[in-house]
């Protein structure tokens, strides 16, 4: 698959045409005229407003009032729609949590597999409702535990998993066909997916009923995350593969989850976020098409991750606005007649970025915050982080605290009696609107540019969240945002929370588990199965055949990524100007 395709457009259909025309100028009635004259102006010249800009996190202009002179062209069954309905701006489901809860997923994974095996089964006792699994960096990069280059790092970000061993240690006792399973991996997706898949047969769980999502989304390691492995046009291939691999063969799972979240910590605005996660989306659709497959065939399963920030009402009005925007890109830009390849369905994970070592206990009330957003916007998943994150790895009683937030949101709050509760709001409703435009602006760029694939390689996605990080941390410094703890209401203090501390015996105790499975495996088969690999991965063939075969003799997660290494080479991220 060549890089520099220009997109394949549908028949009849113009980026950027789905809003038909520009926000309407705003005409303030003759009644919020004489409030201005007769209200306002006395009340400015006894008491004048705040020196400051008032402004979204993301530096987007707020004015003081909005009224219905804002939504003067606002139609409720085109732009709003009820909930259930196309374009779903108020919810992908009609009842949304008076029906269901939306699933409560701690992000965990540290040390050795036994350690996370022991996590994860603590917190579904404390009402978890699904999984959530951290890799460590060498796993990341495609590295086993005692590579050289892990040196130093095993365990220390996440779960170090090197092989199908690993991964049976890393599940067991856990019920994979009861609950949902997330994996936060990328560059080795397809890899670490088959491991699961295989440790999922060897429990007695059927494919057909297991469900759960991967990551798997390599465009935006490009834009922003940067933990890449091979060139762009190769991991789209393997991407492409998991998809239809997953289509026909793991009905259930999500093969793709589309990360806006890791742009977002980047230092990206929320509309760069919404914009180059929509747009990564569309990238890999059209990736999925020239492969041979119906956008039905496939697209019910997409998934994505978006970042819950503090600006409450910014937040929801990017998520009302990607549920709309999708909607009408696949119906409208791709064709798509299945009314589930419409929905966006999306996992929230709170703003790691926003998390500071100061003041760490400060971090609750962002993350209540933020997580009030993200069920306020009507997610279906949602990690809140833990206040410790600034520091390290979330001890226990930190994750737990973390989880009794969502559990308290839930259960105590009230949010959940009633459908889309900001909805009709002059300010959430033009904010969305607004939000909505600013997308397709970013879409009709990129799809200048050929695609997203043309457009990471001239450094446009990146430089737009270098120059969005720069703005908003020189607001910092002029004090134009205050964080509390950090640049206002400061205090001396020392770290005053434990921490979770990972030594290197978990490293030690890896290596020596790598070097007992080389001894007792099948050898030969491992030898068989990975030159099949590299020379599947040579022809246009669907790899997930062959890493299942590696995988199911012991082969490690390094030997099938040297494989692949091999052959595909690797990526350096060429300087941008």
């Amino acid at each position: 698959m060549p890089l520099g395709l220009s997109i394949e457009v549908s028949k009849g259909y113009k980026p950027g045409a789905e809003v038909e025309s520009g926000l309407p100028h705003r005409q303030p009635s003759s009644a919020e005229q004489r409030w201005e004259d007769e209200t306002l102006k006395p009340a400015l010249r006894e008491s004048p407003e705040r020196q400051e800009k008032f402004t979204t996190l993301s530096g987007v202009p707020i004015q003081r009032l909005y009224t219905p002179a804002d939504l003067a062209k606002f139609n409720y069954s085109q732009d709003l729609g009820d909930p259930g309905d196309y374009p779903y701006t108020r919810g992908i489901h009609p009842t949304m949590y008076r029906g269901r809860i939306w699933t409560m997923r701690q992000f965990s994974g540290f040390g050795t597999p036994e350690d996370t095996n022991q996590r994860l089964h603590y917190l579904l006792k404390q009402g978890q409702t699904g999984l959530s699994i951290a890799f460590d960096l060498p796993t990341l990069m495609g590295y086993d535990s005692d590579h050289p280059l892990a040196e130093g790092e095993v365990g220390k970000c996440g779960v170090a998993v090197s092989s199908l061993a690993d991964m049976e240690t890393l599940l067991g006792g856990l019920p994979l066909e009861r609950v949902t399973t997330s994996m936060t991996i990328n560059s080795p997706a397809a890899i670490i997916w088959a491991m699961y898949l295989v440790a999922a047969e060897k429990s007695g769980a059927d494919w057909k009923k297991i469900s759960g999502t991967t990551q798997n989304d390599i465009l935006k390691e490009y834009i922003a995350q940067k933990e890449y492995i091979f060139p762009p046009a190769p991991s789209m291939r393997l991407v492409v593969d998991t998809i239809t691999f997953g289509a026909r063969e793991v009905p259930r799972w999500n093969p793709i989850s589309i990360s806006g979240y890791h742009i977002r910590e980047a230092g990206s605005t929320a509309v760069q976020e919404l914009a180059f996660t929509l747009r990564d989306g569309i990238e890999y659709v059209e990736w999925v098409r020239r492969a041979g497959m119906e956008v039905d065939e496939f697209a019910p399963r997409l998934s994505f991750f978006f970042n819950a920030h503090s600006d409450l009402f910014e937040e929801v009005a990017k998520y009302r606005a990607a549920r709309r925007i999708w909607a009408r890109v696949m119906r409208e830009r791709f064709g798509a007649k299945n009314p589930r390849s419409w929905l966006c369905r999306f996992h929230t994970q709170t703003a790691g970025c926003s998390l500071t070592a100061q003041q760490p206990y400060n971090n609750v009330v962002r993350t209540t915050l933020q997580a009030l957003a993200a069920v306020l916007g009507g997610t279906q998943s949602l990690h809140t982080n833990s206040l410790d994150e600034a520091w390290a790895l979330p001890t226990e009683e930190a994750v737990t605290l973390a989880l009794r937030t969502q559990q308290v949101l839930a259960s105590e709050s009230g949010v959940t009696h009633t459908v889309d509760p900001l909805a009709g709001s002059y300010f959430v409703e033009r904010l969305t609107l607004e939000t909505e435009r600013a997308c397709y602006e970013y879409f009709q760029k990129i799809d200048s540019m050929g695609g997203m694939v043309p457009a990471l390689e001239r450094g446009y996605p990146q430089k737009e969240i270098h120059d969005a990080a720069y703005a908003y941390q020189q607001a910092v410094e002029r004090k134009e945002k205050i964080i509390v703890g950090v640049n206002d209401y400061v205090t001396e203090e020392k770290c005053p929370i434990e921490l979770l501390v990972i030594d290197e015996s978990v490293a030690r105790r890896q290596r020596e588990k790598l070097e007992q499975l080389r001894r007792k495996r099948d050898n030969a088969r491992v030898q068989a199965a990975l030159e099949s690999l590299g020379s599947a991965a040579s022809t246009h063939t669907n790899l997930m055949p062959y890493i299942l075969e590696c995988v199911r003799a012991y082969a490690t997660l390094g030997e099938m990524c040297d494989v692949l290494r091999g052959v595909f080479g690797t990526y350096e991220e060429p300087p941008f100007r």
